[in-house]
This record gives structure tokens, sequence and C-alpha cells, in this order.
């Protein structure tokens, strides 16, 4: 295996997802292929194929393709094991746990993927890449970052609500709260001069307001001007 000689600068929220040409369980695949027909992309690392936590966490993404589907979110998993284990793997899954393996693993033997996300942290191993997440728009542009350690399985929930979340602040000009969930209120941008933050106080419309700075609103009612 290649060892990585200078820790990689790991990708930041806004800038520009690194695009690759890999093999991958769905042969040769490209992340523009994806984001260039308009999908939502989630590429997520692991460290190890037939590893327990790792399997849990494959189990679950199957049982959930569905809700990535109608999200239009395309899943890309990605390691340093070859294609013939990610195969076999999959295989091993379908058989064990009765769900099926529908998107692309990728198989970074030369780690160039990992490298170019930073998913490779010496500190814990200089090969196995960490629990890595990257949640792309259809613009290639990275949106969010998860990292977690080799010993913690990811939350595929909070994945699915991070998606829901990103889609509808982009859709509605809003920030969503903590524990957000659809069907929640959403937060309305604060206002940016105090004339406006006089008028949203005294003038509350449809809005929910607690303060000048913080109001909320149902996703049913129109965008405050």
């Amino acid at each position: 295996m290649n060892q990585l000689a200078t820790p990689p600068r790991i990708p930041r929220i806004n800038e520009p997802a690194p695009d690759f040409q890999a093999k991958s369980t769905h042969g040769v695949i490209r992340l523009s292929d994806y984001t260039n027909k308009g999908k939502w992309v989630l590429l997520f690392s692991h460290p190890a194929d037939f590893t327990p936590v790792c399997t849990t966490e494959f189990v679950e993404f199957a049982r959930n393709y569905s809700e990535f589907e109608k999200r239009n979110v395309q899943l890309i998993g990605v390691s340093i094991d070859s294609v013939y284990s990610h195969i076999a793997w999959a295989r091993n899954i379908e058989q064990n746990f009765n769900v099926k393996v529908d998107f692309p693993v990728v198989a970074d033997l030369d780690q160039k993927v990992v490298a170019s996300y930073g998913m490779v942290h010496e500190a814990v191993s200089d090969t196995a890449a960490v629990r890595a997440v990257f949640f792309i728009d259809p613009k290639s542009a990275i949106r969010a970052v998860l990292y977690y350690p080799l010993s913690l399985g990811r939350n595929i929930a909070e994945i699915i609500r991070v998606f829901d979340a990103l889609q509808t602040a982009d859709a509605n000009a809003c920030s969503t709260p903590a524990n957000w969930v659809p069907g929640k209120p959403v937060i309305v941008p604060p206002p940016l001069s105090k004339q406006d933050a006089d008028a949203r106080v005294q003038n509350k419309g449809e809005l929910k307001v607690t303060d000048w700075y913080f109001a909320q609103r149902d996703l049913a009612v129109p965008a405050a001007k």
C-alpha cells in the first residue's frame, strides 16, 4: 500500500468537491457523472470490508436506499479494498442480512480518492480511511462534512436529515434549527437594518417572532420580504 507522506488538506464546506475517476462495483465511475445529471451525492468512506461496524452501516445504507433516491441522492462508498473484496462483501451482506447493496463502492487501492478528500488520518491509521461523510450538491459543491472514528457507526437517519435540511434551505431561503425535521418551522433570516428589525417586531404577520433576530415560519407560509 502507498502511505501518505504528508497529511492532505481536507476539502471544506462550499469548496468544489474534488472530481475523480475510479474503479467501482458498478464499473468505472466519475463523481461528475452524477452531479452533471443534477444529482446530490453522498460520498462516504469506510475502514475495511468484512468488518462488523462497517457491515452494520452498509446494511442500513442499503435498507434506506429508497429514501436517498427520493431525495435525488446518489450513494457512493469508498475504501482501499479491491473490487473483488467489495463484490464478495456485498454478496455476503445480501446473504446474511437480506438486503442488496445497490450503490457503487469505489476500490481506491492507490488512495487517490481518500487522499483528495482527507479521509486517511495518520493518527488513526496510515492506510485505512476513517468514517468520512461528504454531502455534495448538484453544483459539485461540498455542503456538509462529517467525520467519525473507526469505533463509531454512523447514524443514517441523521444523514438523511442533513439532506432534508440542505434541500429545504436551498428551496426556501431559510435555515433550520436544532433537531429540525421536515414539517417543523424553519428559521427566517434576521433583518439587516434597525428599520427592518423594528418592522418585524411591530408587524409579525405570519411569522412566529420571538425577538427581532429570531423568527420562524411554517413552510406553507410565504417567505418574508
